[in-house]
């Protein structure tokens, strides 16, 4: 445990939330299918028995394969969200190479970690919690203590960097709880720190801990008086009464007390696994390999995160807007995808069905050229005939904020103010996973009507981000939400 505790991370340990997972027993040898044998340490999922209605986040065969919750990692670029999430899940998020070359994360990295608390064994004091990676068993024994199950998180790592904020804006989209991170060998709050708390208020999102970051390289004082600015900062905010963890990611100090604190106080989210499935998609890829033999060729893949339902394997599915092309007249016209699932997987965990939480792999029949180098980013992923409208232009009400965030004026004072949105004035429109730009059509009071440069599949009601060029760097300005717009004829594709 760091010396540099803040007053609440000493507190005594916060109250368990409700529910945790008993373990599940061994399947017997007949209920094992052809994907389970490899994972014979993990839960056993079976299709013939499956009851969307009986599910919960917790159910043990659902948190023995996936993440059930999402939990977002912000803040200031290098002050060490990847290196947290590595610390608690073993993953590496930064895995590009101009990312891994800079030292910032640029696309949503994402990581899966089982946390476990000491059943048998356990001491009184920090210690009874600890982490590791997603396809590890449900119940172990280690350090004399006998480790059980309790929660599968999944960890939405956002780039920290000011041009990037758009992509945390859609790994907002998915989010159950944030973990805020402040470098304390810097000043709090850094231009970023502020800009991704605006972000997380936009969305709503309750569930914050803090965690005051790199304590080894600064004297008790130092660490202390960042500990009041970060207190100063929050008030007021989403943020106001969330905890204050003193960590450091690199050496692995007090994170045991990070599985601790997200185990019991981050709430059990609710989930909707009845309605019908729909998966915004955050990736897309070609897994075959250059001169790979015909017979052997694999159908594209789509990552995503579901937001609702449960999708099977060997479900008949549609990806929506799917193929976009113009007319002759110029006008848009959008053929969707149709397929069938062949594979699930949550990392290296084979998936018989997925709900909801932790990013998923849809293998498909896709031609795998139509979803190479994330081409269907943006799209939305859900079974035939069942996705929402696809638009074209969008009417919406929305509200700016007061000052940009993260951006000086020329004298170095105060924040720049927002300016109103002008007609023809052109944006960045954030809509799910997808980032479109948008020109301005009318505006009137807080209304406006907004021309997409892409057709996006989305509904009446959605959320959506609005960020202006700003000194060549796109600065989130305001958010809104669709109340109506003009919906595209989809075009059925060619027998």
């Amino acid at each position: 445990m760091s010396e540099f505790a803040a007053p609440e991370a000493k507190a005594e340990s916060p109250q368990e939330a409700p529910a945790t997972a008993p373990a599940p027993a061994p399947a017997p040898e007949s209920r094992r299918g052809r994907h389970d044998v490899k994972q014979e340490h993990l839960a056993v999922q079976n299709l013939e028995t499956l009851d969307p209605a009986a599910l919960t986040p917790l159910t043990p065969e659902v948190i023995s394969r996936q993440a059930t919750i999402n939990i977002g990692t912000i803040g200031h670029v290098a002050h060490g969200k990847s290196t947290v999430v590595k610390a608690i899940s073993g993953v590496q998020t930064v895995r590009f190479k101009n990312e891994l070359e800079r030292n910032i994360t640029i696309k949503l990295g994402y990581a899966n970690a089982k946390i476990f608390k000491a059943v048998e064994g356990a001491v009184p004091g920090p210690g009874n919690f600890r982490s590791k990676g997603s396809h590890h068993g449900d119940r172990f024994e280690e350090d004399g203590k006998t480790w059980e199950l309790q929660r599968h998180v999944s960890f939405v790592d956002c780039p920290g960097h000011d041009i990037l904020m758009a992509t945390m804006l859609n790994g907002a989209a998915v989010m159950d709880a944030a973990l805020l991170l402040v470098a304390g060998n810097e000043t709090c709050p850094q231009p970023q720190t502020s800009e991704h708390l605006a972000a997380v208020e936009i969305m709503r999102l309750q569930n914050i801990i803090i965690l005051q970051n790199k304590v080894d390289l600064v004297k008790h004082d130092q660490a202390m008086l960042q500990h009041e600015q970060i207190r100063k900062f929050v008030a007021g905010t989403v943020a106001d009464d969330a905890p204050v963890i003193p960590i450091s990611a690199v050496l692995k100090y007090n994170i045991d007390v990070v599985c601790e604190y997200i185990n019991c106080k981050i709430p059990i989210p609710v989930r909707d696994f009845t309605s019908v499935p729909r998966l915004i998609i955050i990736r897309s890829f070609d897994v075959n390999k250059p001169g790979e033999e015909v017979e052997h060729l694999r159908g594209g893949v789509a990552g995503g995160s579901i937001v609702q339902g449960v999708l099977r394997v060997g479900d008949e599915i549609e990806v929506r807007p799917g193929i976009v092309t113009k007319d002759p007249e110029g006008n848009v016209r959008c053929e969707p995808i149709f397929s069938k699932i062949l594979s699930l997987y949550a990392e290296q965990n084979d998936l018989k069905f997925a709900v909801p939480g932790g990013l998923i792999g849809v293998g498909t029949r896709v031609d795998p050229t139509l979803t190479r180098a994330d081409r269907l980013v943006g799209q939305v992923l859900g079974l035939k005939g069942n996705l929402p409208d696809v638009f074209t232009e969008v009417e919406i009400s929305f509200y700016l904020l007061r000052r940009l965030l993260g951006v000086k004026t020329q004298e170095g004072g105060k924040q720049a103010k927002v300016q109103k949105l002008q007609r023809q004035e052109i944006l960045m429109v954030n809509i799910g996973s997808t980032a479109s730009g948008g020109k301005v059509l009318a505006v009137k009071q807080d209304l406006a009507k907004i021309l997409l440069t892409q057709p996006v599949c989305t509904q009446e009601g959605e959320k959506i981000a609005l960020s202006r060029r700003v000194d060549k760097h796109w600065r989130l300005i305001g958010w809104g939400q669709i109340r109506r717009g003009n919906k595209i004829e989809i075009q059925e594709p060619a027998k």
